[in-house]
């Protein structure tokens, strides 16, 4: 999606100059928890998806844990290959946080006392009915000259550093700081040296793998403006069109010319575009025609109701959802006959139909849907292996049934169950 930037922030943080976008950068994580695999380095992954959408080229990602000589090692290597180097952790107010000092000394400035800061973090402290120690004064040192990046999720201010071509901006590492951090402060000052716009759309796919979708659209993938980008997920694919001109409307232009490309090759696998999910398409297209569901659920234990209802506004189409595991759930509570389940099994075409029928029979909602299968690790034989899952949909046209010979653990197993049933149900609406 089009990223919506805040330029009342931006202007009231005092910015002024800006970048340019064909730069090069690099992120350093500072941490030794993150370093020994103690916590995930998510604020890599956020901070690399927006420098995407901004046009910044982003070659490499670096982990150094708190010692302030292998950091200096670090930013002489980053700086040796990158323009701008994005550094988050290492600005709180103990020992071992040392990210402020060894930029200041790498580009040879003082830290001296930013006197709002400090007010600002004890105005934090007396919020919280704290006494702040001495050691807080400590985040209010800023290298000389930076410009001070006001922190509104915490005590530790960010700031950016630049010196003859070499820009460094420090971040702090709590994600819940990082992210607004950056998002209010750090893409307007980097936003504010372009000279062009860049817009991305993403198209959804489902029932095609990545390989199978590149060999589509493989010469699609080699233009250059806009660019097609494949990223897999688990069980679908995403292709994300992105355009580079000197106005949002070009760039549109541009996209909406890729995106009618991709559709004659891609067709009905394309389900949504960009934040659309298998659920929300799936409730909104049945909003659309007026019609409601409900589910009868064996493997999946309750997860494809539990999908459809974590969409908002799904109480206008969805009212019943069974979860019969045992078999005499399945003929209490949906009428599946007792010869057909031993006959075929629970495990079967016949019985996910019945079970379809009933559960549309007994809630009298225009479509039932339905799914028995083998989700492992045990259970399966050599005639019914784990991963063999049948779903099935009925309504006023009948009953359509589809077997599916799924791979990977339990979860997977599942999770791809719900997903091939919501895309049935899409199916048959549209």
């Amino acid at each position: 999606m089009k990223r919506e930037i805040n330029y009342i922030n931006f202007c009231a943080a005092g910015f002024g100059g800006g970048m340019e976008l064909n730069m090069k950068a690099e992120i350093i994580a500072v941490g030794t928890e993150i370093l020994l695999g103690q916590i995930v380095n998510t604020n890599a992954q956020y901070i690399a998806k927006e420098l995407s959408e901004l046009g910044i080229d982003l070659y490499y990602q670096t982990v150094v844990g708190d010692n302030p000589e292998r950091l200096k090692s670090v930013l002489n290597i980053a700086f040796g290959r990158a323009d701008m180097v994005i550094l988050t952790g290492g600005l709180g107010p103990t020992n071992d946080d040392l990210t402020k000092e060894t930029v200041a000394e790498y580009f040879g400035l003082e830290l001296e006392m930013h006197e709002q800061s400090l007010n600002e973090i004890k105005s934090f402290f007396e919020r919280l009915g704290r006494e702040m120690t001495e050691n807080n004064r400590k985040q209010a040192m800023i290298p000389k000259g930076a410009v001070v990046l006001k922190n509104d999720n915490g005590t530790a201010p960010g700031c950016i550093v630049s010196k003859d071509g070499k820009t460094a901006i420090l971040l702090p590492g709590p994600p819940k700081e990082m992210a607004p951090l950056f998002d209010s402060r750090v893409a307007p000052y980097i936003k504010s040296g372009a000279d062009s716009v860049i817009v991305s759309r993403s198209l959804r796919i489902f029932g095609k793998g990545e390989s199978s979708v590149e060999a589509l659209v493989r010469d699609l993938m080699n233009s250059s403006n806009p660019t097609v980008a494949p990223y897999a997920k688990e069980g679908e694919v995403e292709l994300r069109v992105t355009a580079k001109t000197e106005s949002e409307e070009k760039a549109n232009l541009l996209i909406n010319e890729m995106i009618e490309k991709l559709k004659s090759r891609i067709g009905e696998f394309i389900y949504g575009y960009d934040e659309d999910s298998l659920a929300s398409v799936t409730v909104s297209g049945l909003k659309k025609k007026g019609l409601t569901l409900s589910t009868a659920e064996s493997c999946t234990g309750g997860l494809i109701a539990g999908t459809i209802t974590s969409v908002a506004g799904s109480s206008d189409v969805f009212g019943f959802g069974y979860t019969t595991y045992a078999n005499e759930a399945k003929a209490a509570m949906l009428g599946v006959n007792k010869e057909t389940l031993d006959k075929f099994g629970a495990v079967s075409e016949e019985v996910a139909k019945e079970m379809a029928a009933g559960a549309k029979k007994n809630s009298g909602s225009s479509i039932g849907v339905s799914a028995t299968g083998i989700a492992g690790p045990g259970g399966g034989t050599s005639e019914k292996p784990v991963g063999l899952v049948y779903i099935a949909l009925a309504d006023d046209n009948g009953v359509i049934c589809k077997k599916l010979n799924l791979t990977g653990n339990r979860e997977r197993i599942r999770g791809l169950t719900v997903m091939n049933v919501l895309d049935m149900i899409r199916r048959r609406v549209n």
